[in-house]
């Protein structure tokens, strides 16, 4: 089986960074960051940071709905939606690469719940995929959800069924949670009809079963881009950043943190890869355990290699650890990745016996 790419995948790789390059560059990012730096200051009553309440949600602070429609109409959201559909009629492989592509740029916004609810059917599908529907998502209970203020549907996914339901409708359980994140608002599910006893990715079945898995591998894509691209920041800082008189990376213990960081990166890289085009529940379970660590790990390397300065609000690598911490606690945990991996293994033992 060769998991190489074709040429048209790494062309649409090249499209998709210069896209987001285009339309989310790190001024754009910076400005999400120092806002919620700004609000989470303190604001007067009534003034330009008091929330908007719409429908019980404080829209304040939320998704940049431009930004949203402008990534729509390139077709970020439609790359599976068929030709005749107006998408692209591509596959789960090409979204994998756009989303390691949109991990990269530490693009904000339930991108993962838009991609799923695009690849449906119906009004929902068509407005997601134009990026006129902001669609967020409430899979396992008790895991925070993202950007439901921003939100104007909410996809739930229980242990046999998929449902939709208005964001208002999620907040009347849901409560504003502070997130290590600055630009990924979360918010808790309280007890209440959202709350429908989600079962993790081995007991569901059907199509909640599919969209679920999905989600996994396109965070774990996300992961991926993450964690590469720190790998990039730690060899830029090494060779400009001088110590003694020499740079950084011609020391020994600099060079050994950027090559173990290249390892993971590219380690997860080969599986999330596999695991796009198998969809095998063990492959992606395998892909969640390898991008979590290769994001997470490559992040704190990547502080080590900068020093000091990586711990400034100024520089981006603390918001790629946040948003790397973020992630492994979404769709499939740790433990659930494991426990999928363990389930296989016995499958296959007994199998065999």
């Amino acid at each position: 089986m060769d998991f190489q790419l074709t040429d048209d995948q790494r062309a649409l790789r090249t499209g998709m960074r210069e896209l987001l390059d285009r339309h989310f560059p790190r001024a754009r990012l910076r400005a999400v960051v120092d806002a919620d730096a700004a609000r989470r200051g303190g604001a007067p009553a009534g003034g330009a940071g008091a929330p908007e309440r719409v429908g019980g949600l404080d829209r304040v602070g939320g998704l940049d709905r431009g930004l949203w429609r402008e990534l729509g109409a390139a077709g970020l959201f439609a790359l599976r939606v068929p030709e005749s559909a107006g998408g692209v009629g591509l596959g789960l492989p090409e979204v994998v690469l756009a989303c390691e592509e949109a991990g990269r740029a530490l693009l904000p916004g339930p991108l993962v719940a838009t991609e799923l609810a695009a690849g449906l059917s119906g009004s929902l599908a068509v407005g997601a995929a134009q990026g006129e529907t902001v669609v967020t998502a409430l899979h396992e209970g008790g895991t925070p959800v993202e950007h439901l203020g921003s939100a104007d549907v909410v996809l739930v996914l229980g242990p046999t069924a998929v449902e939709v339901i208005p964001a208002e409708e999620a907040a009347l359980s849901a409560e504003p949670m502070r997130s290590v994140d600055p630009a990924t608002p979360l918010h808790r599910m309280t007890p209440g009809p959202t709350r429908r006893g989600q079962a993790e990715g081995p007991g569901r079945s059907g199509l909640a079963a599919r969209l679920w898995r999905e989600a996994a591998l396109l965070t774990a894509a996300q992961q991926l881009g993450s964690a590469s691209r720190t790998v990039e920041l730690a060899v830029d800082h090494a060779k400009r950043r001088t110590q003694f008189g020499r740079p950084i990376g011609a020391f020994q213990a600099v060079q050994h943190l950027c090559a173990q960081m290249l390892v993971r990166a590219e380690s997860a890289r080969s599986v999330v890869y596999a695991a796009a085009v198998t969809e095998d529940p063990g492959d992606i379970a395998a892909a969640t355990l390898l991008a979590d660590e290769a994001a997470v790990h490559n992040a704190r390397d990547c502080l080590q290699v900068h020093g000091g300065m990586g711990f400034t609000w100024e520089a981006d690598v603390h918001l790629h650890l946040k948003r790397a911490w973020v992630r492994a606690g979404q769709w499939q945990s740790t433990a659930a990745a494991e426990e999928e991996l363990a389930a296989g293994l016995v499958s296959t033992v007994e199998t065999c016996l």
